[in-house]
C-alpha cells in the first residue's frame, strides 16, 4: 500500500500500530533531490542511514523501465575510468539502504528490472545484497523473479564464487579488455582475480537456461578497440553462453582515455557478432546529468554536508 509510516496502516487498530509503532519503524527516506535528462532519464539522491547520499538512477524505455541502484558510497575498486572511484570509498549500504532506492522510489510500480550498475562494488558489500535480492525475489518481499535483477562485478575473488553459488540473479562481468596487464592499467581488481581466472570460474555454472550471464565493455580510443582485441575476446570467451555489451565512453577529468566514434564501435561489434560473440551497442542515457555509465559520484554532495556541519560547531571551514 505504499505506507511511509506505521501510523498509516489504517487497516490495523490505532492499538495495534501503536505497539508496532514502539518497536519497528518501515525506514524509508525520500530522495531529496532528482535530476531530468532530456531522454526522460532521471536520477536520485537518496540520504542513507549513516548521514551519506547514494545516487541511483531510473531509466524508463518503451516496455521496460529499470533502476540503477548504488550499493556503497564511493568504491574501493579505484577503476581508472569510472567518476565514482575517484570519489573513494565512503562506507557499504546496509540492506534497508539499499532496498530504500527502491521501495521510495516515485516510480516504484513501473519498474520492470533492478541492475546493481550504479556505485560501489556489489561483491565488496556482497551480504547486504545477496539480502537484499533474497528480499526483492521472496514471497513475503516483493515477489520478482531472480530473472528481473541484474548484478554487475569487476570480480572479487572469493565473493564472485559465493554470488554465484547463493544467487539466481543475472551476473554482469565488467570486462573492458581481455589482456591481463592492460585491464590491470584499467582496473586495480585484476591484480586480486584475473578475467582469465574469471572465465574459469563461470565456466562451472550453467548460462544456457534462466541465468543470463553478460560482460561489460567500454571502448576507449586506440586502447582496446583494435581487431586483435576483438579476436582475443573471441578466444576467451568460446564455449561460453554469454553476450557482450559495448558501452561508450563518457569522459571525466583528468583521464587520457578518449571513446571511439559510432563506425568504429560497429566494427567491433560486427567482428564479435560474426565470430560467434552476441554483442549489442548499450545506448548511453542520461549523460547530460551525469547519471550515464562510470558518472556517478556524490562526493560534492557529501563535502557539502560536512561543511555544514562545520559551521554549525561554530568552526571555520576552510576550501
Amino acid at each position: 500500500q505504499h505506507v511511509r509510516s506505521i501510523d498509516e496502516m489504517t487497516n490495523i487498530s490505532k492499538a495495534n500500530r501503536e505497539k508496532l509503532a514502539a518497536e519497528y519503524a518501515i525506514g524509508c527516506k525520500e530522495p531529496i533531490d532528482a535530476q531530468h535528462s532530456k531522454d526522460g532519464t532521471i536520477k536520485y539522491l537518496f540520504p542513507t542511514d549513516s548521514g551519506k547520499f547514494v545516487e541511483t538512477v531510473y531509466i524508463p524505455d518503451e516496455d521496460r523501465a529499470t533502476l540503477c541502484v548504488s550499493s556503497q558510497v564511493g568504491c574501493k575498486m579505484n577503476c581508472l575510468f569510472c567518476q565514482t572511484g575517484k570519489q573513494g570509498f565512503e562506507g557499504s549500504l546496509s540492506a534497508t539502504d539499499i532496498l530504500n532506492q527502491i521501495y521510495s522510489l516515485p516510480e516504484r510500480d513501473k519498474l520492470t528490472n533492478i541492475v546493481f550498475m550504479g556505485q560501489g562494488e556489489p561483491m565488496d558489500n556482497l551480504d547486504n545484497v545477496l539480502r537484499t535480492t533474497e528480499i526483492m525475489t521472496a514471497d513475503f518481499g516483493y515477489g520478482w523473479s531472480p530473472k528481473r535483477i541484474t548484478v554487475s562485478s569487476v570480480g572479487v575473488k572469493g565473493k564472485l564464487k559465493r554470488f554465484l553459488d547463493e544467487s539466481d540473479c543475472h551476473v554482469a562481468i565488467s570486462m573492458h579488455t581481455p589482456l591481463h596487464d592492460q585491464r590491470k592499467e584499467l582496473m586495480p581488481a585484476e591484480k586480486g582475480m584475473s578475467i582469465d581466472g574469471i572465465i574459469e570460474l563461470l565456466r562451472n555454472y550453467d548460462f544456457s537456461h534462466q541465468r543470463r550471464l553478460s560482460f561489460e565493455y567500454i571502448v576507449f580510443k586506440d586502447f582496446n578497440d583494435s581487431e586483435e582485441h576483438a579476436k582475443a575476446i573471441v578466444q576467451l570467451l568460446k564455449g561460453l553462453d554469454c553476450r557482450m555489451n559495448l558501452i561508450r565512453f563518457h569522459p571525466i577529468p583528468n583521464i587520457p582515455l578518449k571513446g571511439v566514434d559510432d563506425h568504429k564501435m560497429e566494427k567491433f561489434r560486427n567482428y564479435l557478432t560474426q565470430h560467434g560473440v552476441f554483442t549489442t551497442i548499450r545506448a548511453s542515457r542520461g549523460q547530460d546529468i551525469f547519471a550515464a555509465c562510470g558518472l556517478l559520484s556524490t562526493a560534492k554532495k557529501i563535502e557539502e554536508e560536512r561543511g555544514k556541519g562545520k559551521k554549525e560547531n561554530g568552526k571555520e571551514v576552510r576550501k
